[in-house]
């Protein structure tokens, strides 16, 4: 089997539908090409590399503040100047260059097509925090005593005082 990302999305998809069917799927059993992963692996995704796709110039003292964030500047003024759907605004570029619909940093609660928080991992996967907290008030003392990250953990806890306050 061969695709772009299909080892992320075909090839999970295809073995529920196996399952689904019936049908014995064996991923030990599989061969598969991912020409993104090839691409991926093979094309750097570095600043330097986006430097010099982007400006025709190589970067001179990577990894240094000044050097990093001139390179960057230079990179977006050459993004403008490519895409034409691109337009130099704030607003537009930052929902443009947003890949993911997280609340949190770590990805742990995001938010779902209607807008609303939603776990993104363990059992409550896809579930609202709000009803989650409502159901299970556990679960927020088993995030907060354990080693998730402290903003995860702060967005949390106001998620959870919104709920609160709005009974008062």
């Amino acid at each position: 089997m061969a695709g772009y990302n299909s080892a992320k999305f075909d090839i999970p998809l295809l073995a529920e539908e196996f399952i689904r069917a019936d049908i014995d799927f064996d991923l030990k059993k599989l061969r598969s090409v991912d020409v993104q992963v090839i691409f991926h692996k093979m094309e750097q995704r570095t600043l330097s590399a986006a430097y010099k796709f982007y400006c025709n110039k190589i970067l001179e003292d990577a990894h240094t503040a000044e050097a990093d964030t001139i390179a960057t500047f230079e990179i977006l003024k050459a993004q403008l100047e490519r895409y034409n759907d691109l337009e130099n605004d704030i607003e537009k570029l930052s929902k443009f260059s947003t890949h993911n619909t997280n609340v949190d940093f770590a990805g742990r609660i995001v938010y779902n097509d209607k807008g609303q928080e939603v776990f993104n991992f363990g059992k409550y996967k896809g579930k609202t925090v709000e009803s989650v907290l409502e159901r299970d008030p556990g679960y927020y003392g088993w995030i907060v005593n354990n080693e998730f990250p402290l903003y995860t953990k702060k967005v949390l806890t106001a998620i959870k005082l919104r709920k609160f306050n709005s009974k008062i």
